[in-house]
């Protein structure tokens, strides 16, 4: 007898935040473990990560994280992960070199880590079952797909991918190996829905390599373009198009180079040495308007947008955008980033650049659309087919795809993340249990997690500002030593509102008095009666709900108490 379970802590529902549990009689294989990153109103917050407290508690049943491919929503959260689940870690090569760049970037040692560079010819063998890697099609070099062979068949995993033909052999699809395990019977495939709604076939870029070489071809004076630094395919495209017109290239942005070198290194990008010039930071003599160089400017989510306002605001220390620029944006608006580019636009025009803004729809997709799902359903020959990565609309349109295509609605289970599928002997289970799963909002590492409480200050701060009350008293003689200190930041202009200053000074005094007359000082009482009391005045006077932060000094004990 055989018990197989499937389950997410993270990419149910969402986009990202990528992190599937493959559990065969209690070992368990985690495919993937990424992050997501922010909307705009979650202040402060670089990222969200699996909760894995589940798997922290069973670290001693795992016994391997498998890595499809090296963008963060496969592989960010693996500093997070390994921290409290040391398990050994394996993937590719070019994913196991950003690895290991990642784990620097946490201040983390990778010679402590397990880190497996895998062979995609052999298997990786554990007592309950096998793993086993295949080339698919994605934006970065050496993307796997994963399938866990069990005696009930194979689980595959398919993320990420697309079935576009004309890459090079860095990104070309094992279509042979996926044969193979639809002979050899396939259980479930977890396949991904982001393009689930995106009818026909993922193009290829004839689209991108037409606007690329007629951008360059149109282009007076200098040409700067900005990308994702993780688009490694489409970097190297643009690579190969400044090349072909007799142009070096000068690239920008501190991860886009780092993967560069990654690649280069590694045989994954060609760019000839000569053709690679360093910029030197502007001065008088100095300029940088190299009317041979295709300037690269590059980073993640906001980055490129916020280093072209820097550039065309003439703070940068690089690069000054004027008006003989050309400067063509393959960086289209992703969630979280739509404000930001809105106003880089607006400042490249101020300038009089020529602006190429390249759409969503001429980019090669990076997921697979309703035809490249349907066809990897009929090379695998799934028992069921389980919806994964992508927000619940997109895991319902694969889920009507699979049954327009011929599957029986209870081999198609569409579930949430911490959602439990079980297999006994090979058949699903009807009945659905749950494991504990959550997010944790990251602020700048992963040495603690930001609480909804934190975002919710920082979501006031934003709004209302804040108010600072400071004042010195002498505790022992029972004593005001001065009038309290009003400091308002976001909320109020000081002068214009005398009359609001008396009145907060009036309710510290009256309650500093009540606390006098006691016979002893209740500090705790004392500071949250003056930030209750003043908060509930000035909402009623203006409205509006600044954070109040008394500031009480003791000058005798030399003690500071503060609330915040």
């Amino acid at each position: 007898m055989s018990q197989i379970k499937f389950y997410a802590l993270g990419g149910l529902g969402e986009n990202g935040k990528n992190l599937y549990c493959v559990e065969v009689d209690r070992q368990i294989a985690i495919l993937d473990a990424g992050l997501k990153h922010p909307s705009g109103d979650l202040l402060g917050i670089d990222a969200i990560v699996p909760d894995i407290s589940y798997l922290a508690s069973r670290k001693s049943d795992v016994v391997g994280v498998f890595l499809s491919h090296a963008h963060d929503k496969a592989i960010g959260a693996l500093p997070l992960l390994l921290q409290e689940v040391p398990a050994p870690v394996y993937g590719t090569g070019f994913t196991i070199a950003v690895v290991k760049d990642l784990l620097h970037e946490n201040k983390m040692d990778p010679e402590k880590y397990s880190l497996n560079v895998v062979d995609r010819d052999k298997t990786i063998d554990f007592a309950r079952f096998k793993v086993a890697f295949h080339s698919t099609t994605h934006s970065v070099p050496e993307s796997s797909g994963i399938a866990v062979l069990t005696h009930d068949g194979a689980i595959v995993y398919a993320t990420d991918f697309t079935f576009d033909q004309n890459v090079g052999a860095f990104y070309q699809t094992d279509f042979t190996k996926l044969s193979k395990y639809g002979e050899q019977g396939v259980l479930a495939l977890l396949c991904e829905s982001s393009g689930a709604l995106t009818v026909g076939h993922s193009t290829s870029d004839i689209n991108l390599i037409r606007t690329i070489r007629d951008t360059f071809a149109d282009a007076a004076g200098r040409i700067i373009v900005a990308m994702y630094s993780t688009e490694i395919a489409h970097i190297q495209r643009v690579i190969d198009e400044a090349l072909k017109i007799g142009k070096k290239l000068s690239i920008i942005g501190r991860k886009a180079q780092r993967m560069i070198d990654l690649g280069e290194t590694m045989g994954y990008i060609r760019i000839p040495k000569d053709k690679l010039v360093n910029l030197k930071y502007l001065d008088e003599e100095n300029t940088n308007e190299f009317s041979d160089v295709v300037f690269l400017v590059t980073g993640e989510r906001h980055e490129p947008f916020f280093m072209l306002q820097r550039m065309a605001k003439g703070f940068d220390r690089l690069l000054r955008i004027t008006a003989k620029d050309t400067v063509l944006m393959l960086c289209p608006p992703i969630v979280g980033t739509e404000k930001i580019a809105a106003k880089t636009y607006d400042a490249l025009y101020r300038l009089g650049v020529k602006l190429v803004r390249v759409d969503k729809k001429v980019l090669p997709p990076s997921h697979a659309s309703t035809e490249d799902i349907k066809l990897m359903y009929t090379l695998l020959k799934p028992k069921y087919v389980i919806p994964i990565n992508g927000e619940y609309r997109y895991l319902q349109a694969q889920g009507d795809l699979a049954i327009e295509y011929g599957y029986p609605i209870e081999n198609v289970p569409v579930i949430d993340n911490g959602e439990v599928v079980t297999f006994e002997n090979g058949v699903l289970e009807l009945k659905h249990d749950t494991v504990m799963n959550a997010s944790i909002m990251v602020d700048g590492n992963f040495d603690a997690d930001v609480n909804d409480v934190v975002v919710k200050e920082r979501e006031f701060l934003s709004q209302d500002g804040f108010l600072l009350i400071i004042a010195n008293i002498d505790a022992r003689e029972r004593l005001m030593l001065n009038e309290p200190e009003i400091v308002s930041r976001g909320f109020m202009y000081m002068k214009d509102n005398e009359e609001v200053i008396k009145q907060i000074e009036l309710i510290y005094r009256n309650i500093t008095a009540k606390q006098f007359a006691a016979k002893y000082i209740d500090w705790r009482v004392y500071k949250e009666s003056i930030r209750d009391q003043v908060a509930d005045y000035l909402f009623k006077e203006t409205k509006r709900k600044p954070v109040v932060i008394p500031i009480i000094i003791d000058t005798q004990s030399d003690k500071i108490c503060k609330v915040l």
